[in-house]
């Protein structure tokens, strides 16, 4: 068993003023995590400056080496020494912590990283003389005059020799590498109009350029959407929704990727706060909670999304890498995130992303049984063995047809809307349609049931959620915190049909359920719910209750597969889709067709 008290021993404590070396090296414990701490506070520092154009350089994962170069407005020779002091800043007076407008504002960066490590800061302002200033283990050099073009070069080296204790909790040079070069992406999608270069110099010299962002050109959302496909690529690019909303004074832009280009984990997230990168729980939950509704819980949507507001109306001064943000209204910035994101994806109607079409044709290419590079030119008789391998077997008749043609489909029948029309059926499950420059293959039971699925939540947006009373409202013992967080929001839920009411401190009484989902355990729900409000922030526990049961309704009131249909049915249902919002996403998120443009398939075959 402990002693009673561990922690002080028999004579009385007395207290200390720690030295400032000591109160440096613990402001870095909090500032400086790791080598990709180091390198997001010095391109901040950076884009502070007004920088054009920062290259950054590292050695052994940041473990030995960073270095980072700005064309920025520099740093006069007599404030230094000053940069180097703890809470000394330019970018605020003091007088209002809450009027923001910088990366950086309490001016812990400089001086922690030189409490740990080795610094070096080379500085020129325009139209003065370039200089020098070192730091190691919390003690400084004199400044030194240096040769420095216009900007500032920040060097350091050797982090945490100072503290080589902290070296032992580093991971490996890779993961420190993933780690810096990641930060650095995150800061280039929030500066289009910089350019930014990542260079890996383990071995000395130049060393290895690992990524290189030019500045883009044009309007914001032009630069944004070329820096977004330089970082996340064409497909993010080719298959994201522009988003552009405002209320109240809080203004959304940026990407949101379809819900068929969707991920297996949330590493295709990406939030900004007043163009802070920020990895802040109640913006997560709300972009989880605006696709909800088309992807599975194992499934996570791709989104670069910016949140402009008043620097009042948020508190970047909660967390000591200020990567969580605080807002004065949440359930105004949600709510935005939500409609917006909601909004743009009904406007998309039927789209799919493109990577599955790339799918398909790539699971009709034959398998390479060999070796082949792409500089070789192919001779005629590979060409002639390709050609048989794409060929269907052909042993003296053709097998059993799994297609079949009617003859009431119209061989002129228009094939200029975007779904084409019908031509075919096949395994009586999908439908083969042709379109002006291609063609689409339908699931007539995946697409039908988000038909019935959409058609099923308007009825139930226009006539409200019938509920049933509990012949015993059951009690629910919580929390006295608890009950209040649930009681704030029980206008909300009695919309989705649960009823909730206070019965006496810390219990509420559950009155009525939503009578779609039948007899359900009320204690459970209530449970959830508060879970949901404590990591989220906000609850869709009733609402994803009710909606699944929706979607198990549509699973069963759509057509079957096995299901022989005819011409004008298969082309009633492309021309509802067309019509649809969502209609290219089964409800889990699954493409519900697969275009093929012609150009695709007659390579498909060489004939390009």
């Amino acid at each position: 068993m402990p002693a009673s008290n561990p922690n002080i021993g028999e004579n009385r404590p007395v207290i200390r003023q720690l030295d400032d070396a000591a109160i440096n090296r613990i402001a870095a414990g909090e500032v400086v995590e790791r080598p990709a701490s180091a390198v997001k506070e010095l391109i901040e520092n950076a884009l502070d400056a007004g920088a054009h154009r920062i290259d950054i350089s590292y050695a052994d994962g940041g473990k030995t080496l960073i270095r980072v170069v700005d064309d920025g407005c520099g740093i006069v020779t007599d404030d230094l020494p000053l940069a180097m002091s703890r809470h000394a800043t330019s970018k605020i007076d003091g007088s209002d912590l809450l009027n923001i407008h910088s990366f950086g504002f309490r001016g812990e960066a400089l001086p922690s990283l030189g409490a740990v490590g080795r610094l070096t800061i080379t500085s020129r302002v325009d139209g003065a003389d370039a200089a020098m200033i070192r730091v190691a283990g919390g003690a400084m050099e004199a400044v030194k005059p240096a040769a420095h073009g216009n900007g500032t070069t920040v060097e350091l080296r050797d982090l945490f020799y100072a503290t080589p204790a902290r070296l032992k909790f580093l991971r490996t040079d890779r993961a420190e590498v993933q780690a810096i070069g990641d930060v650095v992406k995150r800061l280039a999608m929030a500066e289009p109009f910089v350019s930014f270069t990542l260079r890996d110099v383990s071995g000395g010299g130049e060393g290895r350029l690992t990524f290189r962002a030019d500045a883009e050109t044009g309007d914001l959302f032009d630069a944004l959407h070329g820096r977004l496909r330089r970082v996340l690529g064409a497909e993010f690019a080719e298959n994201a929704l522009k988003i552009d909303a405002e209320r109240e004074g809080v203004a959304l832009t940026g990407y949101a990727a379809l819900p068929t280009f969707s991920r297996g984990s949330a590493v295709m997230q990406y939030l900004y706060v007043n163009g802070r990168p920020v990895r802040d729980k109640l913006l997560i939950g709300a972009l989880r909670g605006a696709y909800f509704d088309f992807l599975s819980r194992d499934r996570h949507p791709a989104a670069v999304l910016f949140l402009e507001c008043d620097p009042h109306f948020v508190d970047v001064n909660v967390h000591p890498a200020k990567s969580e943000v605080r807002f004065r209204e949440p359930g105004l910035a949600r709510g935005l995130i939500v409609s917006s994101l909601r909004h743009a994806l009904a406007e998309a109607g039927h789209r799919a992303s493109t990577t599955v079409a790339g799918a398909t044709l790539g699971a009709f290419r034959p398998e390479q049984t060999g070796r082949t590079y792409q500089m070789d030119r192919l001779s005629q008789g590979a060409l002639a063995a390709s050609y048989a391998a794409q060929a269907p077997a052909f042993e003296g008749g053709f097998g059993e047809a799994s297609a079949r043609f009617e003859a009431p489909i119209e061989a002129d029948a228009p094939t200029d809307l975007p779904l084409g029309a019908a031509r075919a059926q096949v395994h009586e499950n999908y439908i083969i349609a042709q379109t002006a420059d291609g063609m689409v293959i339908v699931d007539q039971h995946a697409a039908h049931e988000r038909l019935v699925y959409e058609k099923l939540k308007t009825q139930m947006a226009e006539n409200g959620v019938a509920a049933q009373a509990l012949l015993i409202p059951e009690i629910v013992e919580l929390s006295e915190g608890d009950a209040a967080r649930l009681l704030a929001m029980a206008d909300d839920l009695a919309r989705l049909g649960l009823v909730l009411e206070p019965f006496g401190a810390g219990a509420i009484a559950v009155r009525e359920t939503p009578a779609i989902l039948g007899t359900v355990n009320a204690r459970g729900m209530v449970l959830d719910i508060l879970d949901e409000l404590a990591d989220q922030g906000d609850s869709m526990t009733v609402q994803a209750r009710i909606e699944a049961i929706l979607s198990r309704v549509a699973c069963h009131g759509s057509i079957r597969s096995g299901r022989r249909m005819q011409a004008d049915e298969m082309n009633a249902l492309l021309r509802e889709m067309e019509a649809t919002p969502h209609s290219g996403q089964c409800n889990h998120g699954r493409p519900t067709y697969v275009e093929l443009k012609l150009a695709d398939i007659e390579r498909l075959f060489g004939r390009t």
